[in-house]
């Protein structure tokens, strides 16, 4: 990633731990970050553990990526930090958040867990922020492992010191169960026990997300902000769908990790490929007339997105990545201030559905059988 990205790169064993390390090292406590509302909920309460106050940015509301046209400029003024989040993979606009950010002598992270194979004006995202996290469980599927990019290499001892003092000691029980869970769950995929399986985690009481999002628990949540920064009062939040986030590799990890990056080029391709056929149906958002991206998920626009949903569940299709409700609309002004415009935000988190490009054929199929109908984002004559 280093010879891809001309940057130095840190290892983290997981892309929420290199936010909180990138946050912690650039941002100063009390400080306010500019975000996506349409994110995943950890990533909010890794910017509150790490001391700071979310700021929902607007957002367009045909492919989620920031509007920097709708943001007043009383909200630039404010602001300590910039967080974007590269939505699937579309690209915020980082040339313009980057000039953003240097008027403002700010620093630029650039969260890239998506869009790992992704440009913006010619260049690789994660080029353009003093800090960039990428994800290794998204294209990659090692459902391990990240990186922190950095544009200054001087700094690198000092965030790997900074990364080394959170991580938990390597377990050899973790080890055991990281090697042994491509065939286990290979095994439940070809029994078709996918379902009985959730099923018997929720009654169990061991799914954490009894929805799309987690339980927010606010009382418990003021409690851990007022010994914010750190993350041991979030950790109950941060570790919901990865609970090793700190734990340092073993040896299986990193071999793991090392082979399924290494065939990360063809991937990308076959992510491309499939990106170009789910933008070519009718459900895809209007052309920004550029080049096509090997999204990590094509965010198609479906009227009914909950009834497309279920029908892909039949099929065995699942759809995960969906951000609904928005997080100023989950969380509240008490835990974060609201987007200046929320408007195009709440419309793609309702009608926005993540397919997979490496299913494309089987996911266009569905939604014909379904007849699925458009969403028209709110100014092409929708809602």
């Amino acid at each position: 990633m280093r010879r891809r990205l001309g940057r130095e790169c840190l290892y983290v064993p997981s892309c929420r731990l290199g936010l909180y390390v990138a946050l912690r090292h650039w941002c100063p406590p009390g400080g306010r970050v500019l975000m996506s509302p349409v994110n995943d909920d950890v990533i909010m309460f890794v910017v509150l553990a790490a001391g700071l106050r979310p700021v929902q940015a607007p957002l367009n509301a045909s492919d989620g990526s920031i509007d920097t046209a709708a943001l007043p400029e009383s909200h630039w003024r404010g602001l300590s930090a910039v967080l974007t989040t590269n939505l699937y993979g579309n690209p915020d606009p980082a040339p313009e958040l980057r000039a953003r950010c240097d008027a403002l002598g700010i620093p630029l992270i650039e969260d890239a867990a998506h869009a790992i194979g992704s440009t913006v004006a010619g260049r690789a995202v994660g080029t353009f922020g003093d800090a960039a996290v990428f994800s290794l469980s998204k294209h990659v599927g090692a459902k391990t492992g990240g990186f922190v990019a950095v544009a200054d290499p001087t700094l690198v001892p000092e965030l790997t010191a900074a990364r080394d003092a959170l991580l938990a000691p390597a377990r050899l029980t973790a080890e055991l169960a990281y090697a042994l869970r491509p065939y286990a769950e290979a095994g439940v995929r070809g029994l078709r026990l996918v379902r009985a399986a959730r099923g018997l985690l929720r009654a169990v009481g061991a799914e954490e997300r009894p929805g799309i999002r987690m339980e927010l628990r606010p009382g418990e949540l003021k409690e851990a902000l007022a010994d914010a920064p750190g993350l041991g009062g979030f950790d109950s939040w941060v570790r919901v769908d990865m609970h090793r986030y700190r734990l340092t590799p073993g040896h299986a990890r990193l071999r793991r990790t090392e082979r399924l990056l290494a065939g990360l080029d063809p991937l990308l391709a076959a992510h491309r490929a499939g990106t170009e056929r789910l933008l070519a149906t009718r459900w895809a958002a209007p052309s920004r007339g550029e080049d096509v991206q090997p999204l990590f998920r094509v965010p198609l626009l479906v009227a009914d997105r909950d009834a497309a949903v279920a029908a892909l569940a039949r099929r065995r299709i699942t759809t995960g990545y969906l951000y609904d409700p928005p997080l100023d609309v989950y969380a509240g002004d008490l835990f974060t201030d609201a987007s200046p415009r929320p408007a195009p935000a709440a419309w793609f988190a309702r009608h926005a559905l993540p397919a997979d490009p490496l299913r494309a054929r089987q996911v266009i199929a569905v939604l014909e059988e379904l007849r699925a109908e458009l969403a028209l984002p709110p100014g092409h004559g929708g809602d």
